[in-house]
């Protein structure tokens, strides 16, 4: 693929609720540039964006895919649009993250039956968070129900006053066949192979046209002053004049065009493309943050602009994991020309690499090349030392890029390797697969015992198995994470800890008295050494901790490791041949146990503070479900006009499920994010529903 200069390449993130018709519109954009010789199909599984089988099988994208093409557009130049065709799965919603984080213009894809729907709201949320030029594409208007009318009210309702339609369709659903160009006063009508031709607008839309051209006129000038002072005194502004202000105004976040079409028929597609060259932002146009390091361990932020005569700096934004070559890592230059055989050093942890064999990637298949320039996206395979975040830069400049926030990973599976051959492998291939899904968290705490796997829902889990399966050979089964209950003792008490063994030779002899009491919730466990006058020597006291130690990690009555106790030795007894370490931590162990049974334990269980948004109409029956499930609230704010946030405490065992639960109750508008808090008494009607395992950790429904 021919190499792009910087003012000339677009980098373009397709964004919108699942289903809403992306990766079709990535298809239709990719055959009209010559790039495919006919659009491929999702239900076949044969587009260029969906290459995995797990993608294929659910017939939705499930991770960003890159596709480059080059278009000549309406003004004559040659670009090179990158187009990243993203999931609009909320499962997936990592992805979106990723490309956002490299793309300077993002398409929100609706659909012109469906809707504003609520991924629609979530991913322009979070490209008005990161600062994304939008524009609207309204696909499927050739569709039965197709309604672009009723979609542009969605969208100013939803949205605001800077939804700015450019064009109109003529006609609509089957009868749909063309656009009417608001800003020129045009009608364009295709032809069943993608053709087009000048039309004459009907006279319903032609007068719908000309109302809307004015007021958006009006609109555009008054965001550039200079168009402004001409159009108040008399003159018309021309078509190329609106849109060179309308460029602007996107880049700024002022105005977001939007467009019509059909990615099936090909309607308006060829248009779009021509709008993304011609009104999108290139990357020089919008500068990067990154922070440069400081010897003395701070940093300062400088503004990058994407130069290609300047210092070489790039930002893995994605890694694969390739059958064939490893890994592949994609990256975005941000700075200078990168060319092969560079040696570039990542800024986190000093690891120098090689930059061998560069490549464009466009769905699955790999487009060689010699150098990428600054803005532009390429990749490279086998960086084993810079994992997706990484930034590269020359040896002596270190540069970090801030990259996406890490998202929750509020569900969580444990999981059991199949054989010992899975078990021996799994480590590794589950490294391998987070490195593919940062999104995915590994957590081997030791609370439970168990390898527990954590990400954004349980599709997503379910897709990552799927993969460790495919890709890795790693074959597991899963089961619920353990709630990491504790126990306590009930009050204080007092209790003899004695071994006593004569069999020959050597006995056993020793004797602990212990006063056992209950400390502060949190507080954790003392031991305190009250011996007087000898009756335990000096060299056995630690055997007694010891002892007392280990009897709290076997577990209470109920199986389940002891905490926040204060054990205090205050007198024992010992014989001079007989006594010796094992005797004093066998004894002190019997103590602590004989106290726990005289005195009752009480079972504690963890609570996390969660934090809950929700839309405001539903406060109420969030709040309401937050209480059955033993939740206290701590409090609620106001986001804004639309959003509420709820603060509560939950225990644990109440919210294994609860994502699933809050997008069901809420229509898949809530998020959540939980944190743990402290430990608290868990009711006595529910210890006895316990399943106690033997590893001292167990779970309740």
């Amino acid at each position: 693929m021919d190499m792009a200069a910087t003012p000339t390449i677009r980098n373009v993130a397709l964004v919108g609720h699942s289903g809403a018709g992306k990766t079709t519109l990535a298809e239709s954009l990719l055959y009209r540039a010559g790039v495919v010789p006919r659009p491929g199909r999702i239900e076949d599984g044969t587009t260029v964006c969906d290459t995995e089988p797990e993608e294929t099988k659910r017939g939705i994208s499930l991770s960003p895919a890159v596709a480059p093409f080059h278009w000549q557009a309406s003004d004559g130049q040659t670009y090179k649009i990158n187009l990243i065709d993203t999931p609009g799965y909320a499962d997936f919603a990592g992805g979106v993250d990723a490309a956002l984080s490299v793309a300077d213009l993002a398409v929100l894809v609706v659909s012109a039956v469906d809707g504003v729907e609520v991924g629609t709201e979530i991913v322009w949320q979070q490209c008005a968070d990161a600062g994304i030029p939008r524009m609207i594409f309204v696909t499927k208007e050739d569709k039965p129900r197709a309604d672009f009318h009723r979609v542009l009210e969605q969208l100013r309702a939803a949205f605001g006053a800077g939804i700015v339609p450019i064009e109109l369709p003529i006609g609509e659903e089957e009868a749909f066949h063309g656009v009417a160009d608001v800003l020129s006063e045009q009608g364009l009508a295709y032809e069943p192979d993608g053709s087009r031709r000048a039309q004459p607008l009907p006279d319903d839309v032609a007068a719908e046209e000309h109302r809307l051209h004015e007021e958006i006129a009006e609109e555009i000038v008054s965001g550039d002053d200079e168009q402004l002072e001409k159009y108040l005194s008399g003159e018309v502004p021309s078509a190329a004049d609106l849109e060179r202000a309308l460029v602007h105004e996107v880049r700024d976040c002022q105005e977001f065009p939007v467009l019509v079409g059909s990615a099936v028929t090909g309607v308006g597609v060829d248009r779009l493309a021509d709008y993304l060259c011609e009104i999108g932002p290139s990357p020089a146009d919008r500068p990067m943050t990154v922070v440069i390091a400081d010897p003395k361990g701070a940093g300062a932020e400088i503004s990058v602009v994407a130069d290609p005569t300047g210092d070489t700096l790039l930002h893995v934004f994605r890694t694969v994991a390739d059958p064939f070559v490893g890994q592949v890592s994609v990256f975005k230059v941000l700075s200078g020309t990168l060319r092969n055989e560079d040696r570039l050093t990542n800024s986190m942890t000093g690891t120098e690499e090689r930059l061998h064999g560069l490549f464009y990637l466009r769905g699955k298949e790999h487009l060689l090349t010699d150098h990428v320039v600054a803005g532009d996206i390429g990749a490279i395979a086998k960086l084993a030392g810079s994992p997706t975040g990484s930034s590269l830069s020359k040896r002596g400049t270190p540069a970090n890029v801030a990259g996406p926030a890490p998202r929750p990973t509020p569900f969580a599976l444990a999981l059991k390797p199949v054989t010992q051959s899975d078990d021996d492998k799994l480590s590794s291939a589950l490294q391998r697969l987070v490195g593919e899904d940062p999104t995915l968290l590994i957590d081997r705490s030791g609370a439970t015992g168990q390898t527990v796997l954590r990400g954004t829902g349980d599709t997503h889990l379910a897709v990552a198995l799927e993969r460790l399966a495919r890709k890795f050979g790693v074959n597991v089964s899963t089961e619920d994470v353990k709630i990491a209950y504790r126990e306590t003792i009930a009050k204080p008490t007092e209790a003899e800890g004695k071994l006593k063994k004569q069999s020959g030779g050597h006995g056993q002899y020793a004797v602990a008295n212990l006063r056992v009491s209950p400390m502060g919730r949190g507080e954790g466990s003392v031991f305190v050494d009250s011996i007087v006058g000898g009756s335990i020597p000096r060299n056995y006291i630690p055997a007694v901790e010891r002892g007392v130690h280990e009897a709290m990690a076997a577990g209470g009555l109920h199986g389940f490791p002891v905490v926040d106790v204060r054990v205090e030795a205050y007198d024992g007894k010992y014989h001079s041949v007989d006594s010796s370490d094992m005797a004093f931590r066998t004894a002190a162990a019997h103590g602590l146990r004989e106290a726990l049974a005289k005195a009752g334990t009480v079972v504690l269980e963890p609570v996390s503070m969660i934090t809950v948004t929700v839309p405001s109409a539903l406060q109420g029956d969030v709040m309401g479900d937050l209480s059955a499930r033993r939740g206290r609230i701590a409090g609620t704010s106001v986001l804004d006009a639309s959003r509420h946030q709820i603060q509560a405490m939950v225990p644990e065992a109440e919210i294994q499920r609860y994502v699933l639960d809050l997008r069901s109750l809420t229509g898949g508008r809530g998020t959540f994010e939980a944190v743990h808090d402290h430990y608290d008494v868990l009711p006595p009607h529910l210890v006895d529903k316990l399943g106690v395992d033997k590893l001292g950790s167990a779970d309740h429904r």
